[in-house]
């Protein structure tokens, strides 16, 4: 079938061509000396962004603090709950991964057998279970680590597809790259627009579908605790499991070490009792746990931590004046679960759809 898109203009069209171009050069070049040139970029862009490092430094307080309070903190979380220097070591570590994971995008194109050779899973069992059955189930992820290789790893160890939601890019040519080298490893890729209608479908068929959802990117997501404060979560996941009842996880994997990884896949309770509303809710309430649970073992790998998650946090870097540069300019978002079902199910239509890379938010 041809594809009828627009080629992009020139300029876009010679932009692709020369990220194809990176990709390929990232992909042969050895691993090691791409690290250490990622990790440059990261102490670089930490020295250059005070705004981001702000917005970082707030939320990963909060995280190492409620870990603290709740008795699950690791040694260093603990260390950087009591002591400036170590919160501010996580700040910096948090940039250098950042810059590892755009990497990560570049040679995602060179992903085969052998990385899951490196990658630690803690639950094997479960593992197994999941990804050796045919039914279909619905995967979320957050913004951790390696944020495309948990999609990868299903894709592959399942033997089947993984359908995901994507923001469309302004650019066609980069929207054509992204589908591309996705779609090689077993990704398909949807746009937003039509984005509820392919992933229930793609469900009622039998398949998997996989979101990344732990941001609230457009404004109309449900506030639920998440690391001992409200905040707002896109409904989408919740929504399609009101209109299918099928199996409900949270993939994470994060890094170890030099091209080394830890991985765990949790099972999420759906509720199935109470008003809409409250099944709604409810599930991401428990999506929301599973969240704190993978990030607690790398928070400074999730990239979340640059943006606002918490509405009061949001208040707290604007009244700091020009480190209100830091929340990107996003307003508070609204509060969906206090309005009507349908207000909700047209915020979660869209919130299906969030682009499910931080690549894509830059490419924006």
């Amino acid at each position: 079938m041809t594809d009828e898109r627009p080629a992009g203009t020139l300029v876009q069209r010679i932009r692709a061509s020369g990220l194809s171009a990176v990709s390929t050069l990232a992909c042969r070049l050895p691993e090691g000396p791409l690290i250490s040139l990622a990790d440059l970029a990261g102490r670089v862009a930490y020295r250059l962004s005070p705004q981001r490092a702000a917005q970082a430094r707030l939320n990963l307080g909060r995280i190492v603090e409620y870990l603290v309070a709740s008795g699950r903190a690791e040694p260093r979380i603990a260390a950087a709950a009591a002591d400036p220097r170590k919160l501010e070591a996580l700040v910096r570590s948090a940039f250098r991964h950042h810059a590892r994971y755009y990497l990560e995008v570049m040679r995602a194109p060179a992903l085969d057998e052998r990385v899951f050779g490196r990658i630690d899973v803690e639950t094997p069992e479960l593992v197994e279970a999941v990804l050796s059955s045919d039914q279909p189930s619905l995967f979320v992820t957050a913004h951790l680590g390696p944020i495309e290789l948990p999609a990868v790893f299903i894709a592959k160890r399942s033997g089947r597809p993984v359908t995901a939601p994507m923001e469309t890019l302004g650019d066609p040519a980069l929207q054509r790259w992204f589908e591309r080298t996705r779609g090689a490893f077993g990704v398909h890729i949807v746009g937003l627009a039509q984005a509820r209608r392919e992933l229930l479908a793609a469900l009622r068929r039998g398949e998997i579908v996989g979101l990344v959802a732990d941001r609230d990117i457009t404004g109309g997501g449900i506030e639920v605790p998440l690391f001992g404060a409200p905040a707002p979560l896109p409904a989408g996941p919740a929504l399609l499991l009101t209109e299918v009842d099928v199996p409900f996880h949270a993939a994470g994997i994060w890094r170890t070490g030099r091209g080394r990884y830890a991985g765990r896949l949790i099972e999420i309770p759906v509720v199935h009792e109470g008003t809409r509303r409250e099944r709604i809710t409810g599930t991401l309430a428990n999506e929301a746990r599973a969240y704190e649970e993978l990030i607690s073992r790398a928070p400074e790998q999730w990239t979340a931590i640059f943006f606002p998650i918490w509405p009061d946090l949001v208040a707290e870097v604007a009244s700091k004046g020009p480190e209100a540069e830091a929340t990107g300019g996003a307003k508070t978002p609204t509060d969906a679960a206090e309005a009507d079902p349908p207000a909700i199910e047209a915020a979660a239509a869209a919130a299906a759809a969030a682009p499910p890379t931080a690549a894509t938010e830059s490419a924006r």
